[in-house]
């Protein structure tokens, strides 16, 4: 992998992500929840930040930007359907774009849902991606702004990549994803065995992130919505993936 990343624990359960890529020493951060823990990480390794990636406007993922471009003079890179509501941003982007860090490349897959304007950093050579609150390990993102249809395509996009593609997601939710997620498919084997290892890993104090997208296709539900017996499972036996996802991210919502 030609990207060195650094996962920042921030706020409750927000993660941020430094980046680096060797060659050039650029470095890049992704969705600075609040700016002292990047702050921090960074004098750690001596480093400077050149790039802020944002993924959606949501105060926890945009809460450091200020601080950080003040103080490092940063560019901000985030989604230009969310420009009235990320300050400060020096350049925006939309679906098939691409933003360089060093010399890996990010390509910029739109991801509505969460919010309206959501992007995600796809490092395909890197295999690595950054999908702020679209995609979380074992869960996806509450609907905060979008409809299933949107959410539900959204995933469809995140889960074409490639099996070995890591996946940094926003949030330290992957133990509660996991109950819920027994619950509605308690025979699945790959869930049951990605649970005890998320269970073992919260044991000793340890982040669940990255997953793979592999085991996600596997065990998360919300990447399934188009398998048979899990919309059979939920009431919604021959109904299309959109009203299954549906169904499914409702019995989240109240779980």
């Amino acid at each position: 992998m030609a990207l060195d990343v650094i996962l920042v624990a921030a706020l409750k359960d927000n993660y941020v992500y430094l980046l680096r890529e060797p060659t050039t020493g650029t470095v890049a951060v992704v969705d600075p929840a609040e700016s002292a823990p990047v702050r921090a990480a960074l004098d750690d390794r001596g480093w400077g930040l050149d790039l802020i990636l944002n993924t959606h406007h949501h105060g926890d993922h945009i809460g450091g930007n200020a601080e950080l471009k003040a103080f490092y003079g940063a560019t901000i890179i985030g989604p230009a359907a969310e420009t009235a509501r990320i300050p400060g941003m020096d350049r925006t982007v939309a679906e098939g774009d691409t933003v360089e860090v060093g010399e890996e490349t990010a390509r910029v897959l739109e991801t509505p849902g969460h919010t309206t304007g959501h992007v995600a950093f796809a490092f395909e050579g890197a295999r690595a991606l950054f999908c702020g609150d679209t995609l979380f390990s074992l869960g996806c993102g509450r609907m905060f702004e979008g409809t299933p249809d949107q959410m539900w395509a959204s995933l469809e996009k995140l889960r074409a990549l490639p099996d070995d593609t890591r996946i940094y997601c926003g949030h330290e939710y992957t133990e509660s994803n996991a109950r819920f997620a027994r619950s509605i498919d308690p025979d699945n084997e790959a869930l049951a065995a990605k649970a005890e290892s998320v269970a073992a890993a919260r044991r000793a104090g340890e982040p669940t992130i990255p997953a793979t997208l592999g085991e996600e296709k596997a065990a998360n539900p919300f990447l399934r919505a188009d398998d048979p017996a899990l919309a059979a499972a939920v009431g919604r036996a021959g109904a299309p993936p959109a009203e299954v996802f549906a169904e499914i991210r409702r019995r989240k919502d109240s779980f």
